[in-house]
């Protein structure tokens, strides 16, 4: 770190307090007591980061934001209050703060804040997310490898393919993508999802209406078929259609031919059907709610999705797309994730898949302090959980014992003790916000204990950085 921490407070007490405690977190420290005398200094130098009240004497904090975002916008600037409203709050995100602390606070959580912006920008940091690319489906495990071969092998065709997969898993995607790598791609692509429309209505959107087909019929309208001409026509949820339309349907899929609702006029039908469904279709025909012979013409392809569950590898790398997305979407400062964040990630259960992944990392890019996501901010609130429960991480810690001897890997008992106590360590402090008492009495150790185990545990991780090519 260069420079030293700039606190700008008018509280005297607060200033001292906040000078010492600084100092005796090594954290070199200088303080200001109004908005003026920080301004003269900032012409000046520049700090390693500011600590400022957001009102003070004579202006707002936030003006510093301001003169650091055109002379050193690395330099993260914290903002501390005893304004908790939301526009507050907010404001100060905006104006581009780094973190936001209530006062009173606790002062280890402040220094733990403190240290976690000033990582964010030291210059061997990792940058933040780059703008996303365009493609939509994304993936490197051997399940998605499958899809996309899948994809590159049919997409060409003008086959009929059913997607399936559990909810959340991109069936639109894959879909979409099929019609862009097709000779359709110049023409429409259309979607329906025939559960999200009543049964009665159902009809008329696919294949249209003339004017008096029914009650409220004023004029003639055209249906997904006719909208889709010459392109791709998307089915979603396909297992909910009912089955008077699924005969309809059927007879487009044999002959090509259909008539509007009301209509005497024959219509040809040039589209190409991708259908998907999360449901069990063979279920359903044994169940006599889905066509046996409907089946049999929409699942000349199959194009399985995977759960995110089973392709955990994935996580990172669609986290960070969708932070990045989400970054420019929203218009809000770029972020990412910390290495401890990622790790965790590719631990929990996302019932929804990633659609649930996505929300998770568009809610991040929101409403998660600082430029680097930590560990503590994927689980307010996410509604996902771990994966790992009970002795579950006794299995992976034997799956992970085996492939280091099968390596050849010498100290393996050390360095098992060593990720270990790391674990447990930052686990604790990252539940318990940084305190370190609190984390040391949930651990059953004593703060010293705990404090010696973390600076031996970050010496090996720093001396194992070094070391690495």
């Amino acid at each position: 770190m260069s420079g030293a921490v700039w606190i700008v407070e008018d509280d005297r007490a607060l200033r001292t307090v906040l000078l010492r405690a600084l100092e005796a977190a090594q954290l070199p420290a200088r303080a200001f007591a109004s908005l003026a005398e920080a301004r003269a200094a900032l012409a000046e130098t520049t700090p390693a980061a500011i600590l400022t009240d957001l009102r003070l004497p004579d202006g707002e904090g936030l003006e510093l934001a301001a003169l650091l975002g055109e002379r050193a916008p690395q330099v993260p600037l914290l903002v501390m209050s005893a304004y908790t409203d939301i526009a507050s709050t907010a404001a100060a995100y905006r104006a581009g703060a780094a973190d936001y602390l209530a006062k009173p606070f606790d002062l280890e959580h402040a220094i733990a804040a403190l240290r976690r912006a000033l990582a964010s920008s030291e210059p061997g940091a990792e940058p933040a997310e780059p703008a996303p690319h365009a493609t939509p489906l994304l993936g490197q495990s051997r399940p998605m490898r499958e899809v996309f071969r899948l994809i590159g092998r049919v997409a060409a065709s003008e086959l009929t393919v059913l997607v399936t997969g559990a909810t959340g898993t991109g069936k639109e995607l894959v879909a979409r993508a099929l019609h862009e790598e097709s000779a359709r791609r110049l023409r429409p692509f259309v979607a329906l999802n025939t559960a999200a429309i009543p049964a009665d209505l159902l009809e008329s959107e696919l294949f249209g209406h003339e004017a008096g087909a029914f009650t409220g019929a004023q004029r003639r309208n055209p249906g997904r078929f006719e909208q889709a001409a010459g392109g791709t026509l998307f089915l979603d949820e396909i297992g909910d259609m009912p089955l008077a339309l699924q005969t309809r349907l059927l007879r487009v899929l044999a002959g090509g031919e259909y008539y509007r609702v009301g209509g005497r006029e024959l219509l040809k039908s040039d589209v190409r059907i991708i259908a998907a469904t999360h449901q069990d279709l063979g279920a359903l025909v044994r169940a006599g709610r889905f066509r046996a012979d409907l089946l049999h013409r929409l699942d000349v392809v199959r194009i399985d999705l995977p759960t995110l569950a089973a392709r955990r590898e994935d996580i990172a790398l669609l986290a960070r797309h969708f932070l990045a997305q989400a970054a420019g979407e929203l218009k809000v400062p770029a972020k990412r994730f910390s290495a401890a964040a990622l790790r965790l990630l590719a631990q929990m259960d996302f019932p929804g898949n990633v659609r649930q992944l996505e929300n998770l990392c568009r809610r991040l890019a929101v409403i998660a302090p600082g430029r680097e996501i930590q560990p503590q901010d994927l689980t307010e609130g996410s509604g996902a959980a771990p994966a790992a429960a009970g002795a579950d991480w006794t299995e992976a810690l034997a799956a992970w014992a085996q492939a280091q001897l099968a390596a050849g890997t010498s100290g393996l008992h050390a360095q098992a003790r060593a990720l270990l106590d790391r674990t447990l360590l930052e686990t604790a402090l990252a539940q318990h916000q940084g305190h370190r008492q609190h984390a040391a009495a949930a651990l059953g150790l004593g703060r010293n204990t705990l404090t010696r185990k973390l600076g031996s545990a970050r010496r090996r991780r720093s001396r194992s950085d070094r070391e690495s090519p």
